[in-house]
């Protein structure tokens, strides 16, 4: 409160805030545009990251330094590019840690979509507006909007690529990093096509769509695209039902839930050449980044902890997950692609 009510001397004069205007129209003026086409691309999407929220993390930051909090900048805001897009929805944005060596790092924007069957729009519809550039109905990921939620036989034929299956066949190498579980609707939008977004695993899909040919998300994690890192939570979808949980052995509600008996992670495992699994922040730790071309870290039977209830001994940061990746990823002389939620 004093910091409120007693601002420094400086901000009391005309010349501060001119002189600070001046010096930003001087930096404005002289950015020049890129004349390389960008070889890595970075894509951050903090879920729910409207104004209010970044205004409220500013003023949080600067408080926590001291200050009253409005004069902070947030990461981002030191873009030379920022943009606003209309319509309610999922919001694209967050921090950007330094852009690899030879590469380019994409400007956040504030991104706001809607489905075509909804004005308020759930994370599937969004998923699949920002990573495969169309509209689609909510609960629906990676399909145009002829496909119908929740019936897997309007799933055939209006399958709609992502950019990271794209910049895959392209040559580049590809990761999806995520606090949630990897099978959630925002990473789900990058590599699979499904009727709803609640078909984690087979024992999550009805009969008819099972009898009808749909595959589950975890199925197509493993199947659909060559993903080479793949962090966040979702071990629980991966293995065959009763299977005990690495981190929770004695909790039966932790355990695998898959009907088909399918070990997903061996499967991946068996299929890639230089790869690694890990579950826990030791596993990834160990895991050296000039040693693996794959890597799959599931460190939640589910979703993982909010940063304020992670165990900092067992779960990383996801920090420590996105700098893995990049350690990993920028090793391909084509360069790669990297979703970050």
């Amino acid at each position: 409160l004093p910091a409120l009510l007693s601002p420094p001397d400086a901000e009391k004069t005309p010349g501060y805030w001119n002189k600070g205007a001046r010096r930003r129209l001087e930096l404005a003026m002289a950015l020049q545009p890129a004349a390389q086409r960008a070889k890595n691309i970075i894509l951050f999407m903090g879920d729910g990251m409207g104004l209010s929220t970044m205004s409220a993390a500013r003023i949080y930051k600067g408080q926590l330094a001291g200050g009253s909090g409005e004069e902070s900048v947030l990461a981002m805001e030191t873009f030379p590019h920022m943009a606003l897009a209309k319509v309610s929805g999922a919001v694209l944005g967050g921090d950007t840690p330094a852009a690899p060596a030879g590469g380019h790092t994409l400007h956040p924007s504030c991104f706001q979509t809607y489905t075509i069957d909804r004005q308020v729009p759930d994370s599937a519809g969004t998923g699949t507006a920002y990573l495969c550039g169309v509209k689609a109905n909510a609960k629906t990921l990676g399909l145009s909007g002829a496909a119908v939620y929740g019936k897997c036989h309007t799933t055939f034929g209006n399958e709609v690529d992502s950019v990271l299956h794209r910049a895959r066949l392209a040559g580049k190498s590809v990761g999806i990093v995520t606090t949630t579980r990897v099978q959630h609707a925002s990473p789900g939008a990058a590599y699979a096509h499904s009727a709803s977004r609640g078909w984690y695993a087979d024992a999550n899909m009805p009969t008819e769509a099972l009898r009808d040919g749909c595959k589950d998300i975890a199925y197509q994690l493993v199947h659909n695209t060559d993903i080479n890192v793949i962090l966040g939570g979702g071990r629980m979808y991966m293995t065959p039902r009763r299977t005990p949980d690495p981190e929770y052995p004695d909790d039966p509600d932790q355990n695998g839930t898959r009907k088909d008996g399918r070990d997903l992670i061996a499967e991946w495992l068996s299929a890639k050449q230089d790869a690694r699994y890990v579950w826990d922040k030791k596993g990834l730790d160990a895991v050296k980044d000039d040693s693996v071309s794959h890597l799959m870290g599931l460190f939640e039977p589910k979703d993982m902890r909010y940063e304020l209830n992670r165990n900092t001994s067992t779960d990383p940061s996801i920090v420590e997950m996105t700098e893995k990746a990049i350690r990993i990823l920028r090793r391909n002389p084509n360069g790669f692609f990297l979703f970050v939620e």
